[in-house]
């Protein structure tokens, strides 16, 4: 049964985060979307890792733009896994979930991402089973600049009014807010202006079941199974 939801880094909870391991035990468990994250490597290769330093996830030390992509798969990525690719990720993903890419760039620490990220997405064919967000807005502005019709997204940390005539103004389809500040109010204005709401990343089940009674929202969340359960109960009580 098919889980609307995204699922955050894949399936980090039990297996390592942003890896192709978790990647597909997150399609296993039947999840519509999957949240990953890009940078670039010193050789300018778009890879999957979420910190901008290997050290967390890694067996290795270092920023990320500091290995070339030779270098940086050498690396166990945990349980015998490998950083993957963007490429890799996309082509995985490709008629069986949407992947939300969040561009992780933090002023000009990655200059060219948004187009070597964009041509990755034209290479796999994946226009239209993507989005791209960031907290980065200006990263956002870009890859509007360098592509009229990809779907973009912001990230942003507590609900405000003012995100709605920017994300008009930039063409922008997303938005995803932290779960706490997520009220009825900002969810009507959303669905008025025809935006599809995002909220990161609430993990206990109290938190998942009071979130399920807006069918409307996309819960981006790294408990996946219980996710699952919560929204298959729900299925159940509409049935």
């Amino acid at each position: 049964m098919e889980v609307r939801g995204l699922a955050h880094r894949g399936y980090p909870l039990k297996y390592p985060e942003n890896t192709m391991l978790g990647f597909q035990k997150a399609l296993e468990l039947g999840f519509s979307h999957l949240e990953l994250d890009v940078q670039l490597t010193k050789d300018g290769v778009p890879v999957v890792i979420h910190d901008p330093t290997v050290n967390r996830t890694t067996n290795g030390t270092g920023a990320i733009n500091a290995f070339t992509l030779e270098e940086i798969r050498k690396l166990d990525a945990g349980q015998g896994e490998v950083i993957p690719t963007l490429e890799e990720a996309l082509r995985f993903a490709k008629d069986r979930m949407i992947v939300d890419i969040e561009l992780k760039q933090m002023g000009d620490t990655y200059p060219g991402l948004e187009e070597k990220v964009i041509n990755v997405i034209k290479e796999t064919g994946m226009e239209k089973q993507v989005f791209l967000t960031s907290f980065d807005h200006y990263s956002v502005e870009r890859a509007r600049a360098l592509d009229p019709d990809i779907e973009l997204g912001l990230v942003i940390y507590g609900a405000t009014p003012s995100v709605f005539p920017y994300l008009e103004a930039i063409g922008a389809r997303y938005v995803s807010v932290k779960y706490v500040y997520v009220t009825p109010k900002f969810m009507e204005e959303a669905r008025k202006r025809n935006i599809q709401l995002i909220v990161w990343t609430p993990d206990d089940e109290a938190a998942l079941e009071t979130l399920a009674q807006y069918p409307e929202l996309l819960i981006v969340t790294n408990n996946l199974e219980g996710w699952a359960k919560v929204y298959q109960e729900k299925i159940a009580q509409n049935a």
